[in-house]
């Protein structure tokens, strides 16, 4: 039987560090020199920075130790009490690279310990706790952290909402955690941080299970092709629709799960050149997050979608090319000229087409393409 009701139990988190550990290394091991050099000018400097809590974190009396950036920059410490399902703490803070040499992960370590900070413990299974980048993407050995670049860490730890019974404390649990990074001269084997978004064409398909649809809050099948690049997207449904289709849908992955779905068009020079008005470049328009919506919902996104669109379009100057009100719950706003039809609705969806190739996110945020 699930059970969020408030509990006696706490958790309490004490002691919590996040550290950076800095490395460096010589920038070459084997200078071959005639004259007379210098290497006065290169700094190394990384350190945290901006450090910013999230809004719906604990606060009050449940914050004994607010995170905060220590001495020196390199660490970062915070004590909280979680005392109910659902409560959760929060935050980021930036890796900085104020230094004119670029750097790369050497190692992390991520580990729970009990309360003398020494002997490891194993995650309780009431608690989830993780150390990402902000976009969800995983630190790994080998990323690098370019000269004058930020890279921002979530730190995020949570007393799960949707928990058996049995699952919950008995007694109060202190757990401390500790975080560290290690970063060093970067060298030939670095490599960037990876992008958290794929991209899709999928076509629509009422006999496979799901409708070969990708979905919110889960892996994309195996069968959906994914594409690291827009121009691959874009190359893709052209010569599998045989169409000149300048759309394509974006994914945000995190852990390997759809957080969010897009869609993007391009208006390109050509078509911008042949529309007065309009103005060449990519477009996001913004998909629906969620399915948990009650039957009058309208979407956060919707006049955000219809802005976007209008700019791309040059509605200002042109309106005569946009047809309906685009209010409340009006579904009838689009956009279109030759080649290109783009639509925002309302309850969360959106929609592009161009010579019977569609492709939408719907307001389930299910997302496929179809011609």
């Amino acid at each position: 039987m699930r059970s969020n009701k408030k509990k006696n139990s706490i958790i309490l988190l004490v002691l919590l560090l996040l550290g950076i550990s800095l490395g460096y290394s010589l920038l070459s091991s084997n200078l071959n020199i005639s004259g007379t050099t210098g290497l006065s000018n290169n700094t190394w400097n990384i350190h945290w920075s901006n450090l910013s809590v999230t809004n719906g974190s604990v606060t009050g009396t449940q914050v004994t130790t607010p995170a905060t950036i220590k001495t020196g920059d390199t660490e970062v410490e915070y004590s909280i009490t979680l005392s109910t399902p659902g409560d959760f703490y929060e935050f980021t803070v930036d890796a900085v690279n104020e230094g004119s040499i670029d750097a790369m992960i050497e190692s992390f370590s991520n580990k729970t310990y009990e309360t003398n900070g020494t002997t490891e413990k194993t995650l309780p299974t009431y608690l989830n706790y993780s150390v990402t980048y902000s976009d969800g993407i995983a630190l790994a050995p080998k990323q690098k952290l370019a000269a004058n670049t930020t890279e921002k860490v979530k730190v995020r730890v949570e007393f799960k909402k949707d928990i058996e019974a049995s699952q919950l404390p008995t007694e109060t649990d202190s757990i401390v955690f500790k975080f560290n990074v290690t970063y060093v001269q970067a060298d030939n084997t670095a490599v960037a941080k990876p992008s958290p978004y794929v991209y899709t064409v999928n076509r629509y398909n009422s006999s496979v299970t799901g409708k070969n649809s990708v979905l919110l809050n889960q892996v994309i099948p195996t069968n959906i092709t994914q594409y690291n690049t827009p121009s691959e997207a874009l190359t893709a449904i052209s010569t599998e629709s045989g169409k000149n289709a300048p759309f394509y849908l974006k994914h945000k992955l995190e852990n390997g799960i759809v957080t969010e779905s897009s869609l993007e068009f391009v208006v390109t020079p050509e078509m911008a050149a042949a529309n007065t008005g309009m103005v060449s470049g990519t477009y996001t328009l913004i998909g629906e997050k969620t399915t948990d919506k009650a039957s009058d919902y309208i979407s956060p996104y919707y006049d955000i979608n219809k802005e976007i669109i209008k700019t791309a379009f040059g509605y200002s100057n042109n309106p005569s090319r946009c047809t309906g009100s685009g209010t409340g719950h009006s579904s009838d706003f689009t956009c279109s000229v030759t080649g290109l039809v783009v639509g925002p609705f309302a309850n969360g969806g959106v929609v592009v087409n161009s010579e019977t190739c569609i492709c939408s996110v719907n307001s389930d945020g299910s997302s496929y393409c179809f011609w």
